[in-house]
């Protein structure tokens, strides 16, 4: 087969073409074997995926873990196959068995991509517009880990210089989260990030004239985006001459991000499938495949082909790759030789170590005085500020009530931003009032790494941010989301802005650690310990009204303690506080012991935290022997049964708040001293029965 480029602008071959033909044979098969997917657009999609992964991309089989690496961001992760097969092409570890098991138990291949689990996946998508909204996140980080390591260096001179690929789909667009996303990222002039948008008109249920009908390069040209429009071939399939020429010119325009939109056609080129719905979420069919497979010159009785020549020709992305990293590496050294003090830091960042000694920096607060625990975070963040560079992150437009602005001299804003603040590579984010988009850039941010990125809004707002917390939690990612106005404490706004079920409905995500202090020394533990762990995402829960702080005890990092012990003998009845709650089992506690009747008092800020602790820990500060207890929390009980028994009760909010003052609020809603009290009063009667 003759290996002579067609043309001089692009190097494509016959092998090119051959392999894009054999990407679009192994999604046919795959599918048809296991019986479900979606094959169409991974058809469709093949040659740009095969030029992005062989021809442009900066990416090193051999080393998925690249720093200097581009990153792809597959944001249709139905079309998992677009990725796996040029995974699989390219030298990642797949192989043909792993696309034949492919949407199989156990596989390395699963429906819709995931990261962690699929070397060379750089994100988990599936839940539409996801995925570019991380690839924001992922421009964004790479402009501030350039900032940390490399700011002075000449636009594209650094070896921390690198391009965001992301391919979209129709209805990537159509979900709220990427407009969010796309509006910040024209708003911060993302230059490093490149969009292909898969123009297919199609959707499940038929033509995307059904529903979406705007004009979406327009749309982002109104949003500060560099546009392009590149057409079908004349027979239909992708011109990778222009795909090609369009990708350059969107990485080489570096003031702004760039979509490209590419009218394709689904399921390219059945001669029945082709242009239809049905071929979105649906094998072929047998007939379909073979009669695809003779017009794309393969043999229709073989499955899963590739030519000997064609795997040859694509494996050699490993020896680009491997060429690739060794120019980098040398580039890298450069800069290493030449910064030797940032050199050390990224090697700090890069083996996921703190700064030493940093633990120094975090206040200790004076007991007895009130403190709201959002102020409490908000000067934690800016003591952490100063001694982990790595640290960064802002608030979706509430600031000053988030207490977020970890340093208000600098702001993460592109040159040309009129603030007098404003820093290409500034310190605090402003997300604007975009909470999903918010939570969907951090997954990036995280993702991409070398940083540490928090993001607050209020408590009841995590309801916006829920799809991307949930994804945080899936991939295992380190973000901490600064919730605070955490109850009805929050008073006067009345209920549309106080949660009531959000901390149930939190803690109900496996892999979110929740995190709800007590007092103002607990939230300098609680970001503590955070900041130690990197394999999980964090919620912290803070209040807007002040609470009174309790000696500093380190054991509120293992989640639930012993805040006072019972005293003239063991506890008879164990009362759980969480929050700002815990003053109410603190008050509850004195009345008791007036009365005669030791009590315990346990703060438990985190059950997350408190179940990772062995049992004997667990059963020291929750005895098995007392039966009698009580649970308060300013929110529906669902989370407290475990804990308190047969014989327990629980002092909760099972309703919508009202707008008054906190402390009028707490008294009309039975959230007092005296409730508790009289909660601990029926448990122990309970418990001797």
């Amino acid at each position: 087969m003759s290996t002579k480029p067609t043309t001089t602008d692009l190097e494509w071959t016959e092998l090119d073409q051959r392999a894009v033909d054999t990407a679009r044979v192994l999604a046919m098969d795959s599918v048809q074997k296991v019986g479900n997917g979606h094959p169409g657009t991974a058809m469709s999609l093949a040659p740009a995926a095969y030029v992005l992964f062989q021809k442009l991309m900066r990416h090193d089989p051999n080393d998925a873990n690249w720093t200097g690496r581009d990153r792809f961001v597959l944001s249709p992760g139905h079309t998992s196959l677009t990725l796996y097969i040029q995974l699989y092409m390219a030298g990642y570890g797949l192989e043909l068995d792993d696309l034949k098991a492919f949407r199989t138990w156990g596989s390395l291949t699963p429906g819709h991509p995931e990261h962690g689990h699929t070397t060379g996946v750089e994100t988990t998508t599936g839940p539409l517009g996801q995925g570019i909204a991380n690839a924001v996140g992922m421009a964004m980080a790479a402009r501030y880990e350039r900032g940390l390591f490399d700011p002075e260096a000449a636009a594209g001179a650094s070896p921390f210089d690198h391009t965001i690929w992301a391919i979209v789909s129709d209805g990537d667009l159509e979900e709220g989260v990427s407009a969010e996303a796309s509006s910040l990222a024209g708003h911060q002039k993302l230059g490093n990030l490149v969009a292909l948008y898969d123009d297919n008109h199609i959707s499940i249920e038929g033509d995307t004239e059904t529903a979406f009908s705007e004009d979406v390069l327009k749309r982002y040209e109104a949003y500060g985006w560099h546009v392009q429009r590149i057409e079908q071939s004349a027979n239909g399939d992708f011109d990778v001459q222009a795909l090609h020429a369009a990708l350059k010119a969107a990485q080489d325009e570096t003031g702004r991000p760039s979509l490209i939109a590419a009218r394709t056609i689904i399921a390219w080129p059945a001669p029945n499938a082709q242009n239809t719905e049905a071929s979105h979420g649906s094998a072929l069919g047998e007939e379909e495949i073979a009669a695809t497979k003779r017009v794309l010159g393969f043999d229709p009785e073989q499955h899963f082909q590739v030519d000997e020549d064609v795997f040859a020709h694509v494996r050699k992305a490993a020896e680009r790759g491997r060429e690739a990293h060794a120019a980098w590496d040398k580039q890298f050294q450069e800069w290493r030789n030449a910064n030797a003090e940032r050199a050390a830091t990224f090697d700090r960042i890069a083996a996921g170590e703190l700064p030493e000694g940093w633990e120094k920096s975090v206040p200790v607060f004076e007991a007895g005085k009130a403190v709201a625990t959002r102020a409490a975070s908000g000067k934690v963040l800016q003591a952490l500020g100063g001694v982990i560079p790595e640290l960064w992150g802002g608030s979706a437009d509430l600031a000053g009530s988030n207490n977020t602005t970890i340093d208000k001299t600098s702001s993460f804003l592109p040159a040309g931003n009129p603030l007098p603040e404003a820093d290409p590579y500034g310190r605090t984010v402003h997300f604007g009032i975009r909470e999903h988009a918010m939570g969907s850039t951090m997954n990036g941010i995280a993702l991409h790494g070398n940083t540490r990125v928090y993001g607050g809004t209020f408590l009841v707002f995590s309801d916006y941010m829920r799809p991307a917390v949930r994804l945080a939690a899936l991939m295992k990612l380190p973000v901490t989301y600064v919730w605070t106005h955490d109850s009805i404490g929050l008073g006067e706004d009345g209920p549309t802005h106080q949660p009531v079920e959000h901390m149930a409905a939190l803690r109900a995500i496996p892999g979110l650690n929740m995190v709800r202090p007590a007092d103002a020394n607990e939230t300098a533990i609680a970001w503590r310990e955070i900041l130690r762990r990197n394999d999980a995402p964090h919620g912290l829960a803070l209040t807007r009204q002040g609470v009174p702080t309790y000696e500093c005890n380190e054991d509120a990092a293992r989640g639930g303690y012993v805040l006072f012990e019972a005293e003239g003998g063991a506890p008879q009845v164990v009362l759980i506080g969480t929050g700002s709650e815990v003053q109410l089992a603190v008050e509850a506690r004195e009345q008791l012991q007036a009365a005669g009747i030791p009590t315990r008092v346990v703060s438990m800020p985190s059950i997350e935290w408190f179940e990772e602790q062995d049992q004997g820990y667990r059963d020291s500060v929750l005895p098995p022997s007392v039966k009698a207890r009580v649970a308060v929390e300013a929110g529906i009980a669902l989370t407290w049964y475990r804990y308190v028994g047969e014989a327990g009760r629980i002092v909760s909010l099972e309703h919508f708040g009202a707008s008054a003052d906190a402390k009028v609020l707490f008294r009309e809603f039975g959230l007092t001293a005296d409730a508790v009290t009289a909660a601990a009063r029926e448990s122990l009667a309970a418990a001797t029965r």
